[in-house]
């Protein structure tokens, strides 16, 4: 039987729709255990390559018949090794193109709003890495905020709208992925902002991005005054768009909140981080949509792919926001850490300017989770 090849794409679909999928993830154990494609209502079985090499023999009777099966590796070619093996066996099975590197490099355009001057606003889903970024689309002009380093697919994107980007922001330095900002700042011409507390190692010119900025889009007005909000670093900065949506950055997530300790300042940090979500976000508006630049789990998606969620709900129900105490905030945020992002330091750097890796090594390094939140 013939070996049918399955795109990030249709693998995307499959997650949005809740498909069953069985997935046979040929990776190490502990490649697997660290992360995998998630689903609601996929089944996983792991079995390293190296096990197979003499034979599929003992894994047949673990796959099932009855539902799609798809084999997953890291890069591609081991998966469609043992796909072969077992399409020989008479089982009808797949493999993800590309592997898990290409997994992790798939942005899904969904459609959040319109504006209230006919604008809309997209945001891009990174489902293999839990990135979340966004484009403000506004009369023939765009904004990019917090780009994952897939340059062309926000530029094929704004073409399609027939639009061209005039400024492209970060809400603070990345320490989980390569941002995209100045490549598509230098590919456009457009405006690259970044928060000055942030800013002050990079080797390359930006736009400081500060209180009492308004920057137009169109005709819409992208509020940046009142938002500096520090604790996931000490330059993050929050915008509201349209006086409907929050893009926090990662200060707030949909079910948790930003970590403090990516630049070593964790005790230093907390304050700021709790004065941000206690104070300065309190003091906003509970109708206003947060679009946040990750999320955590896939349990996070809505039904339409989006993650996105009224801050007066995340105020009652996620659990960051609710811890009166002081001191228990404190250890919840400084000692209840997941495991610091894959070469964060050296992603860090590279945001920066002052490394500039190759497309390969920029891969390696993003390879993994995310880790932005406190669990």
């Amino acid at each position: 039987m013939a070996v049918n090849v399955m795109t990030t794409k249709d693998v995307m679909k499959k997650v949005l729709n809740k498909d069953e999928l069985f997935i046979l993830d040929v990776r190490n154990e502990s490649d697997f255990n660290d992360w995998k494609i998630e689903g609601k209502n996929f089944e996983y079985l792991n079995v390293p390559y190296f096990e197979l090499l003499d034979g599929v023999e003992d894994i047949i009777g673990k796959i099932p018949t009855n539902k799609e099966v798809l084999v997953v590796c890291a890069k591609e070619g081991s998966s469609v090794m043992v796909a072969e093996m077992l399409s020989d066996t008479g089982l009808n099975v797949s493999y993800l193109k590309g592997g898990m590197k290409e997994w992790s490099e798939h942005l899904e355009p969904v459609k959040i709003g319109d504006l209230n001057d006919g604008g809309e606003i997209y945001q891009f889903v990174r489902v293999g890495k839990g990135c979340l970024s966004y484009m403000v689309l506004s009369e023939g002009e765009a904004a990019i905020i917090d780009s994952t380093r897939m340059a062309s697919i926000y530029l094929d994107f704004v073409e399609s709208k027939n639009a061209k980007i005039t400024h492209v922001f970060d809400t603070h330095l990345h320490a989980d992925h390569i941002s995209g900002g100045r490549t598509i700042a230098e590919n456009t011409g457009a405006t690259y902002w970044l928060p000055p507390k942030d800013a002050t190692e990079v080797t390359f010119a930006y736009q400081p991005l500060e209180d009492g900025n308004d920057i137009t889009i169109g005709n819409t007005t992208i509020n940046i005054a009142a938002l500096y909000s520090p604790g996931h670093t000490i330059g993050s900065t929050s915008f509201i768009v349209d006086k409907k949506y929050l893009l926090s950055g990662d200060i707030l997530f949909i079910d948790s909140i930003g970590r403090p300790d990516l630049a070593g300042m964790a005790e230093d940090w907390v304050g700021d981080l709790r004065e941000t979500l206690y104070q300065r976000y309190k003091e906003l508006s509970e109708e206003l949509m947060v679009l946040p630049a990750h999320f955590m789990i896939i349990d996070e998606l809505n039904e339409d792919g989006s993650v996105a969620e009224n801050l007066g709900r995340l105020f009652k129900e996620n659990h960051g926001l609710n811890i009166d105490n002081e001191e228990e905030f404190r250890k919840l945020v400084t000692e209840n850490l997941p495991p610091q992002p894959n070469a964060y330091q050296e992603i860090r750097k590279t945001n920066m300017g002052k490394i500039s890796p190759d497309l390969e090594n920029q891969r390696e390094m993003e390879i993994g989770p995310n880790r932005c939140a406190v669990r």
